[in-house]
């Protein structure tokens, strides 16, 4: 690349990798240090899953939350923001010497990536202009993602047995140092206060609280089952929240949280249908095939992560080639055929049979879904984005990122429903599990045929008139 402008949108797409690859490796890296940290701190069976369900209810529940605080106070002051949270609680978390101070830690990590996330895919969509620079970003920044969401798994296992369950969360300390460097160099310097408008505080209550009982009601689902008290009343108690949010942005003044003229926008509404589908397919796939390898193939955290590395590639390798066959064939197609492909590998690991070896029942189908699942993952990044207005981008990117965490909760929660009828964690459950995993990849395939055709995204929504107020719906 030429030009001080192409070197620093290269050091924006370096920077916007390494925060998302953070986040999306802090969804998974202490899986694997579960027992050490429960016997080094005493963690008992109810403590411990909080661990892991702090950080995601923190982070689905205030997604809408941080995209939105990227448009209205400043990408550059969000973004460091961000990583000045979860840098700081993976620093207090990885020093952490009592149950209750982790799980906390935990909780703001999550927070803070639910700041972080949304902002990394807003500062990439406003430093590349609709087009193909901007598709061959997304398609690094979606590789990476991919790439972060497996290696949690590999790396949590390399540093639980080679130094201490401490170092998954304290590597966080020197890569977020390095970022809010790189962050306070390359990005430009946001807007004076008097620019910014007032958040929407009924709107951003409404949308953390909603989406964080809606995902609270989804985790009870896979312990108490779809009619335990605390699933109807999280899942009943999202609902009339969501609906009330509903009603509050449909208001003709104010600054919406979801502005009602961003999610009217065909590629927002039909993509968005699209990644709640597809999240349901790919996110609770991780879980199975972690329980499969440690309980039947009775692999050690170590052997587990390495188990995930044919996964990782592959989905690298279609995450890479997507930008290319998204130049030739278009997003819509890509998307159609990419599900496809997901469900063929998907319904080839359903027919894994006992007794099956790593490489005879696990190996290939995962290179067929993971190559899938990355061919997916760019342009249903690119539509979900495209169209809307700059200074709605990190609302967009905050309901695409919310819309991928609900698809991945409802998935898990039901398909755990499945397996339970089958042994949970033995071959018998693989079966049936991925059977309906590869149901749902037809049926994202099915509801991609809503979205807009052809190769190119449409052009952005007119910026309105400069009053900070939403034009009425």
């Amino acid at each position: 690349m030429m030009g001080h402008h192409d070197a620093r949108a290269t050091g924006v797409l370096r920077l916007a990798c390494a925060a998302q690859f953070m986040v999306v490796l802090d969804v998974s890296v202490v899986n694997v240090a579960l027992p050490s940290l429960r016997t080094d701190l005493g963690f008992d069976a109810v403590g411990l899953q909080w661990v892991v369900n702090g950080y995601a209810l923190a982070f689905a529940g205030f997604l809408l939350l941080g995209g939105r605080l990227a448009d209205l106070y400043g990408r550059r002051r969000v973004l460091l923001a961000g990583l000045g949270l979860f840098t700081v609680a993976s620093l207090a978390g990885g020093l952490a010497t009592a149950p209750g101070v982790l799980t906390a830690m935990r909780a703001v990590q999550g927070l803070g990536a639910a700041v972080l996330a949304p902002a990394t895919l807003t500062v990439l969509t406003t430093t590349f202009g609709e087009g193909p620079a901007r598709t061959r970003a997304l398609a690094v920044w979606s590789a990476v993602s991919s790439a972060g969401g497996a290696t949690g798994n590999l790396l949590g296992g390399i540093l639980t047995d080679g130094l201490s369950w401490r170092w998954t969360l304290l590597i966080n300390v020197p890569v977020g140092a390095i970022a809010a460097v790189a962050a306070l160099r390359l990005l430009p310097a946001d807007r004076p206060a008097t620019a910014r408008r007032a958040l929407d505080l009924p709107g951003a209550v409404l949308a953390t609280g909603g989406v964080t009982a809606l995902v609270w009601g989804m985790t009870q689902a896979q312990r108490d089952g779809w009619t335990g008290p605390a699933t109807l009343t999280g899942l009943g108690g999202g609902a009339v929240l969501l609906t009330a949010l509903v009603l509050v942005e449909r208001r003709p003044s104010g600054n919406p949280l979801v502005p009602p003229r961003l999610v009217r926008l065909r590629p927002v509404w039909a993509g968005n249908a699209v990644m709640l589908v597809a999240g349901a397919c790919f996110i609770p796939m991780w879980y199975f095939l972690s329980l499969y390898m440690q309980e039947v193939l009775h692999y050690g955290a170590l052997a587990t992560g390495l188990g995930f590395l044919p996964h990782t590639l592959g989905g690298i390798a279609g995450a890479r080639l997507a930008s290319v066959l998204m130049g030739r064939f278009g997003a819509r197609a890509l998307i159609v055929a990419s599900s496809l492909l997901a469900a063929a590998g998907f319904l080839w690991q359903s027919r894994i049979a006992p007794g099956d070896s790593y490489l005879v029942g696990l190996f290939g189908p995962a290179l067929v879904m993971s190559a899938g699942m990355g061919l997916l993952s760019t342009p249903i990044t690119t539509t979900v984005t495209s169209g809307a207005h700059p200074r709605d981008a990190g609302a967009a990117s905050g309901l695409m990122n919310t819309t991928r965490q609900l698809g991945g909760a409802l998935g898990l929660a039901a398909l755990v429903t499945v397996a339970a009828a089958h042994g949970t964690g033995s071959g018998a459950a693989l079966r049936p599990v991925f059977t309906v995993v590869a149901v749902l990849c037809v049926a994202t395939a099915a509801l991609a045929c809503v979205l807009p055709s052809g190769g190119r995204a449409p052009a952005a929504v007119p910026a309105p008139s400069p009053a900070p107020a939403d034009e009425p719906t």
